[in-house]
Protein backbone atom coordinates (compact mmCIF):
# COMPACT_ATOMS: atom_id res chain seq x y z
CA UNK A 1 0.00 0.00 0.00
CA UNK A 2 3.34 1.91 0.46
CA UNK A 3 3.13 5.72 2.29
CA UNK A 4 0.22 6.88 3.48
CA UNK A 5 -0.87 10.38 5.06
CA UNK A 6 -3.43 11.96 7.06
CA UNK A 7 -6.58 13.89 6.26
CA UNK A 8 -6.86 16.26 9.09
CA UNK A 9 -10.64 16.38 10.16
CA UNK A 10 -11.59 19.63 11.93
CA UNK A 11 -15.41 20.17 12.77
CA UNK A 12 -17.19 23.01 14.50
CA UNK A 13 -16.33 21.70 18.26
CA UNK A 14 -18.72 21.86 21.25
CA UNK A 15 -16.29 24.89 22.73
CA UNK A 16 -16.93 27.03 19.65
CA UNK A 17 -13.87 26.36 18.09
CA UNK A 18 -12.55 23.79 15.78
CA UNK A 19 -12.01 20.32 17.34
CA UNK A 20 -8.74 18.31 15.74
CA UNK A 21 -9.01 14.11 14.79
CA UNK A 22 -8.52 11.95 11.83
CA UNK A 23 -11.49 11.05 9.10
CA UNK A 24 -9.57 9.43 6.49
CA UNK A 25 -6.34 7.33 5.89
CA UNK A 26 -5.25 7.27 2.17
CA UNK A 27 -2.64 6.36 0.05
CA UNK A 28 0.11 9.23 -0.84
CA UNK A 29 0.10 11.91 -2.33
CA UNK A 30 -3.31 13.21 0.21
CA UNK A 31 -6.05 14.62 -1.13
CA UNK A 32 -5.66 18.50 -1.21
CA UNK A 33 -8.43 19.54 1.06
CA UNK A 34 -10.85 18.19 3.55
CA UNK A 35 -13.46 20.25 4.58
CA UNK A 36 -14.42 21.36 8.26
CA UNK A 37 -16.34 18.42 8.43
CA UNK A 38 -12.94 15.76 7.33
CA UNK A 39 -14.73 15.82 3.45
CA UNK A 40 -12.07 15.61 1.06
CA UNK A 41 -13.05 18.66 -1.25
CA UNK A 42 -10.96 19.57 -4.57
CA UNK A 43 -8.37 22.56 -3.68
CA UNK A 44 -8.20 25.28 -6.83
CA UNK A 45 -4.80 26.88 -7.71
CA UNK A 46 -4.38 29.73 -5.65
CA UNK A 47 -5.76 32.97 -7.75
CA UNK A 48 -3.07 35.76 -9.08
CA UNK A 49 -3.29 38.69 -6.94
CA UNK A 50 -4.68 40.93 -9.63
CA UNK A 51 -7.51 38.14 -9.59
CA UNK A 52 -8.31 38.64 -6.01
CA UNK A 53 -7.99 42.00 -6.37
CA UNK A 54 -10.97 42.24 -9.24
CA UNK A 55 -13.23 39.71 -7.12
CA UNK A 56 -13.49 41.60 -3.87
CA UNK A 57 -13.93 45.15 -5.86
CA UNK A 58 -16.62 43.34 -7.13
CA UNK A 59 -17.43 42.08 -3.53
CA UNK A 60 -17.24 45.72 -2.32
CA UNK A 61 -18.88 46.95 -5.33
CA UNK A 62 -22.07 45.08 -4.71
CA UNK A 63 -22.32 45.60 -0.52
CA UNK A 64 -19.68 47.97 0.70
CA UNK A 65 -20.70 47.61 4.57
CA UNK A 66 -21.78 43.75 4.40
CA UNK A 67 -23.10 42.31 7.94
CA UNK A 68 -23.06 39.52 9.99
CA UNK A 69 -26.15 37.81 10.89
CA UNK A 70 -26.06 37.46 14.14
CA UNK A 71 -28.21 39.38 15.72
CA UNK A 72 -26.78 41.40 18.98
CA UNK A 73 -26.49 44.46 20.60
CA UNK A 74 -23.64 45.02 22.23
CA UNK A 75 -20.17 42.45 22.83
CA UNK A 76 -21.31 40.70 25.28
CA UNK A 77 -24.18 39.25 23.51
CA UNK A 78 -21.96 39.17 20.10
CA UNK A 79 -20.51 36.54 22.37
CA UNK A 80 -22.93 34.46 23.98
CA UNK A 81 -24.51 34.68 20.02
CA UNK A 82 -21.26 33.11 18.51
CA UNK A 83 -20.65 30.93 21.12
CA UNK A 84 -24.62 29.50 20.59
CA UNK A 85 -23.53 29.42 16.96
CA UNK A 86 -21.92 26.31 17.02
CA UNK A 87 -23.13 23.25 15.15
CA UNK A 88 -26.32 25.58 14.15
CA UNK A 89 -28.15 27.79 12.26
CA UNK A 90 -27.86 31.91 12.64
CA UNK A 91 -31.57 32.04 12.07
CA UNK A 92 -32.02 29.37 14.67
CA UNK A 93 -29.86 31.18 17.27
CA UNK A 94 -31.33 34.28 16.63
CA UNK A 95 -35.10 33.02 17.10
CA UNK A 96 -33.82 31.66 20.61
CA UNK A 97 -32.13 34.76 21.58
CA UNK A 98 -34.29 37.76 20.67
CA UNK A 99 -36.27 36.69 24.33
CA UNK A 100 -32.67 36.02 25.72
CA UNK A 101 -31.66 39.44 25.86
CA UNK A 102 -34.18 41.20 26.31
CA UNK A 103 -34.04 40.11 30.01
CA UNK A 104 -30.28 39.15 29.97
CA UNK A 105 -28.23 41.17 27.23
CA UNK A 106 -25.03 41.88 30.37
CA UNK A 107 -22.87 39.55 32.50
CA UNK A 108 -24.32 40.38 35.38
CA UNK A 109 -28.01 39.51 33.95
CA UNK A 110 -27.22 36.17 32.64
CA UNK A 111 -25.78 35.08 35.88
CA UNK A 112 -28.78 36.14 37.72
CA UNK A 113 -30.68 33.78 35.16
CA UNK A 114 -29.09 31.54 36.11
CA UNK A 115 -28.29 28.37 34.03
CA UNK A 116 -31.62 26.32 34.36
CA UNK A 117 -32.91 30.03 33.38
CA UNK A 118 -30.77 30.44 30.40
CA UNK A 119 -31.50 26.58 29.07
CA UNK A 120 -35.02 27.56 29.04
CA UNK A 121 -34.43 30.08 26.20
CA UNK A 122 -32.10 28.12 24.35
CA UNK A 123 -33.52 24.43 24.36
CA UNK A 124 -34.16 24.49 20.72
CA UNK A 125 -30.26 25.01 19.64
CA UNK A 126 -28.39 21.62 19.46
CA UNK A 127 -26.27 21.06 22.75
CA UNK A 128 -27.90 23.67 24.77
CA UNK A 129 -27.10 22.01 28.30
CA UNK A 130 -23.19 22.32 27.94
CA UNK A 131 -23.45 25.91 25.92
CA UNK A 132 -25.50 27.26 29.01
CA UNK A 133 -22.88 26.20 31.64
CA UNK A 134 -20.34 27.46 28.91
CA UNK A 135 -22.50 30.87 28.74
CA UNK A 136 -22.67 30.98 32.82
CA UNK A 137 -19.10 30.23 33.32
CA UNK A 138 -17.74 33.04 30.57
CA UNK A 139 -20.45 35.95 32.28
CA UNK A 140 -18.63 34.73 35.58
CA UNK A 141 -15.40 35.35 34.19
CA UNK A 142 -16.06 38.59 32.56
CA UNK A 143 -17.66 39.90 35.67
CA UNK A 144 -14.67 38.95 38.29
CA UNK A 145 -11.99 39.65 36.14
CA UNK A 146 -12.74 42.20 33.32
CA UNK A 147 -15.19 44.23 35.06
CA UNK A 148 -18.43 42.99 33.12
CA UNK A 149 -16.74 43.88 30.18
CA UNK A 150 -15.58 42.07 26.95
CA UNK A 151 -11.83 41.86 26.66
CA UNK A 152 -10.64 43.05 23.03
CA UNK A 153 -7.59 40.51 22.63
CA UNK A 154 -7.88 37.33 21.23
CA UNK A 155 -5.73 35.83 23.95
CA UNK A 156 -7.92 37.10 26.58
CA UNK A 157 -11.42 36.04 24.25
CA UNK A 158 -9.80 32.51 23.90
CA UNK A 159 -9.64 31.96 27.88
CA UNK A 160 -13.09 32.07 27.99
CA UNK A 161 -15.12 28.83 28.52
CA UNK A 162 -16.68 27.82 25.12
CA UNK A 163 -14.97 30.40 23.03
CA UNK A 164 -12.34 29.16 20.59
CA UNK A 165 -10.71 30.46 17.77
CA UNK A 166 -12.72 31.08 15.19
CA UNK A 167 -15.70 32.82 17.74
CA UNK A 168 -12.59 34.87 18.88
CA UNK A 169 -11.96 36.02 15.45
CA UNK A 170 -15.99 36.70 14.64
CA UNK A 171 -16.07 38.85 18.09
CA UNK A 172 -12.63 40.81 17.04
CA UNK A 173 -13.80 41.72 13.55
CA UNK A 174 -17.84 42.24 14.17
CA UNK A 175 -17.35 44.34 17.31
CA UNK A 176 -14.09 45.80 17.23
CA UNK A 177 -13.11 46.05 13.34
CA UNK A 178 -9.93 43.52 13.66
CA UNK A 179 -9.41 42.29 10.19
CA UNK A 180 -9.78 38.82 11.70
CA UNK A 181 -10.67 35.84 9.70
CA UNK A 182 -12.90 33.68 11.43
CA UNK A 183 -13.16 30.65 8.96
CA UNK A 184 -16.30 28.14 8.82
CA UNK A 185 -17.38 25.26 6.09
CA UNK A 186 -18.83 28.18 4.06
CA UNK A 187 -15.48 30.59 3.71
CA UNK A 188 -13.40 27.03 3.35
CA UNK A 189 -15.12 25.75 0.51
CA UNK A 190 -15.71 29.49 -1.66
CA UNK A 191 -11.85 29.18 -0.63
CA UNK A 192 -11.03 26.13 -2.01
CA UNK A 193 -13.36 26.12 -4.68
CA UNK A 194 -13.00 29.50 -6.50
CA UNK A 195 -8.91 29.61 -5.70
CA UNK A 196 -8.92 32.81 -3.87
CA UNK A 197 -7.34 31.33 -0.96
CA UNK A 198 -7.03 27.73 -0.54
CA UNK A 199 -5.38 25.55 1.89
CA UNK A 200 -5.87 21.82 3.28
CA UNK A 201 -7.48 23.00 6.95
CA UNK A 202 -8.61 25.75 8.77
CA UNK A 203 -5.79 27.40 9.47
CA UNK A 204 -3.80 27.52 6.39
CA UNK A 205 -7.06 29.04 4.46
CA UNK A 206 -7.34 31.55 7.52
CA UNK A 207 -3.59 32.40 6.84
CA UNK A 208 -4.06 32.35 2.88
CA UNK A 209 -6.95 35.04 3.02
CA UNK A 210 -4.55 37.23 5.23
CA UNK A 211 -1.39 36.76 2.61
CA UNK A 212 -3.58 37.07 -0.47
CA UNK A 213 -6.53 39.49 0.13
CA UNK A 214 -5.66 43.19 -0.21
CA UNK A 215 -4.71 44.69 2.79
CA UNK A 216 -8.09 47.53 2.09
CA UNK A 217 -10.71 44.29 1.80
CA UNK A 218 -9.16 42.14 4.98
CA UNK A 219 -11.61 43.64 7.12
CA UNK A 220 -14.99 42.48 5.49
CA UNK A 221 -13.61 39.50 3.63
CA UNK A 222 -14.94 37.21 6.78
CA UNK A 223 -18.56 38.63 5.99
CA UNK A 224 -18.19 38.69 1.79
CA UNK A 225 -16.95 35.46 1.73
CA UNK A 226 -19.08 33.69 4.21
CA UNK A 227 -22.77 35.43 2.66
CA UNK A 228 -21.04 34.09 -1.13
CA UNK A 229 -20.62 30.46 0.81
CA UNK A 230 -24.44 30.50 2.10
CA UNK A 231 -26.49 32.04 -0.82
CA UNK A 232 -24.53 31.51 -3.82
CA UNK A 233 -21.23 29.50 -4.03
CA UNK A 234 -23.42 26.92 -2.26
CA UNK A 235 -22.12 22.85 -1.21
CA UNK A 236 -24.54 20.99 -3.76
CA UNK A 237 -24.88 22.64 -7.32
CA UNK A 238 -23.53 26.23 -6.28
CA UNK A 239 -25.66 29.25 -8.42
CA UNK A 240 -22.76 29.44 -10.96
CA UNK A 241 -24.84 31.44 -13.35
CA UNK A 242 -26.00 34.46 -11.21
CA UNK A 243 -22.15 34.34 -8.98
CA UNK A 244 -20.96 38.09 -9.86
CA UNK A 245 -17.02 36.39 -10.13
CA UNK A 246 -18.16 33.52 -12.51
CA UNK A 247 -15.84 34.66 -15.15
CA UNK A 248 -12.81 35.17 -12.69
CA UNK A 249 -13.83 31.67 -10.73
CA UNK A 250 -11.48 28.95 -11.01
CA UNK A 251 -13.85 26.42 -9.82
CA UNK A 252 -14.21 23.74 -12.87
CA UNK A 253 -17.29 22.10 -12.57
CA UNK A 254 -19.33 25.31 -12.73
CA UNK A 255 -23.25 24.99 -13.05
CA UNK A 256 -25.00 26.16 -16.12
Amino acid sequence: MGAVARCPARWPGRMGGWAEGTALFLPHPPLPACSPAGIPLPMAKQLPYSTVREIFERFHAAEPEPKGELEHTNAFTLVVAVALSAQATDAGVNKATRALFKVADTPEKMLELGEEGLTEYIKTIGLYRNKAKNVIKLSRILVEEYGGEVPSSRKALQSLPGVGRKTANVVLNMWWGHPAQAVDTHIFRVANRTGIAPGKDVDAVERAIEDNIPAEYQRHAHHWLILHGRYTCVARKPKCPACLIRDLCAYEDKTA
